[in-house]
C-alpha cells in the first residue's frame, strides 16, 4: 500500500483525479467502480473539468457504484442514482447503459446482491475502485464487526454512519437503516484501489486503519494487504501519523 500527502482536499482532488484521468487514457474500456459522499466530489468536479477540455473521454468504460440504500427508488433525490448522476455521470460522456449501481427498490436482498455480484463478473471485474472512508473506517457500507464480507450484501448501518448521514436528510430519522453494498472481498479483488480521505475529523482513523493491525473492527485497514492500494490523503488527515511533510510510504 502506498500513501501519498496531498497539502489539502483541492490538492488531494487532483492528484486523485490523475490516477482515475491515466486509467482511463491507458486504458479506455476501463470498468471503474466509483464511489458517493463528499470525499470524492472534488475529484469528480476535475474530471469533468478535463473531459470538457477534451482531455479526457469516458465512451468506453464502465462504471460500478460500491453501494445503494436499500429501500429507496433511483429517481429518489437521496439515492445515490441521483447523486452520482448529479455530480459525475450527467456531466460526462460514459453512456448510461454502462454505468451500474445497486437497485434498491429490489426487496428481495439475496436476488440483487447476487445479481450486482453477476453484473461485475460479467464486466470483466474492476480495474479501478475509488473509496472514501468513514469515521469508523468503514469503505463502501462495509460497517465494523467481526469478519471481512465477502460479496454483495444488506448491511444494517451503523449509528455513526446514520449520524454522519443524516446532513443529507431532513432528520436522523430520515435516513435508511440498510444499504446493499459491494463486499470487501469485491472491492478487494479490483486490480487497483483508489482511496481518498481528508479533515482533521478522520486523523484517528486514518492512523488505525493504515499504521495500525489488520482487522475486520476497522474495515479500510484490509487494504494495507492489497497489491496496488494507493491512499491520498490530506495533511489535517495525516496529521496524527508519522511522516514526514513530503512523505510518500
Amino acid at each position: 500500500m502506498k500513501i501519498i500527502r496531498a497539502k489539502n482536499y483541492d490538492d488531494l482532488s487532483r492528484k486523485a483525479a490523475n490516477i482515475i484521468s491515466a486509467q482511463v487514457i491507458i486504458k479506455p474500456d476501463s470498468v471503474l467502480g466509483l464511489a458517493t459522499g463528499s470525499s470524492p466530489l472534488g475529484t469528480y468536479r476535475q474530471l469533468i473539468e478535463w473531459y470538457r477540455k477534451g482531455d479526457l473521454d469516458f465512451a468506453g468504460t464502465s462504471t460500478f457504484n460500491l453501494d445503494e440504500y436499500r429501500g429507496i427508488r433511483a429517481d429518489d433525490g437521496q439515492s445515490y442514482h441521483y447523486f452520482m448522476q448529479r455530480n459525475f455521470f450527467g456531466q460526462v460522456n460514459i453512456p448510461a447503459e454502462r454505468t451500474h449501481l445497486p437497485n434498491g427498490a429490489e426487496p428481495d436482498a439475496a436476488r440483487e446482491c447476487s445479481r450486482y455480484d453477476e453484473a461485475i463478473r460479467a464486466a470483466g471485474g474492476i480495474d479501478l475502485q475509488l473509496l472514501g472512508m468513514g469515521h469508523n473506517g468503514h469503505i463502501g457500507f462495509n460497517e465494523p464487526g467481526e469478519y471481512f464480507s465477502k460479496g454483495t450484501h444488506c448491511v444494517d448501518l451503523a449509528p455513526s454512519t446514520i449520524e454522519a448521514n443524516k446532513r443529507f436528510f431532513e432528520s436522523a430519522d430520515d435516513v435508511p437503516r440498510q444499504a446493499y453494498t459491494m463486499g470487501i472481498q469485491t472491492i478487494m479483488l479490483s486490480r487497483k484501489i483508489l482511496l481518498v480521505v481528508s479533515g482533521e475529523d478522520k486523523a484517528e482513523i486514518v492512523r488505525k486503519a493504515f499504521f495500525g493491525p489488520v482487522t475486520p473492527y476497522v474495515p479500510a485497514s484490509i487494504l494495507q494487504l492489497h497489491g496496488d492500494a494507493v491512499v491520498i490523503a490530506d495533511n489535517a488527515a495525516l496529521s496524527l501519523c508519522d511522516m514526514g511533510p513530503e512523505a510518500v510510504v
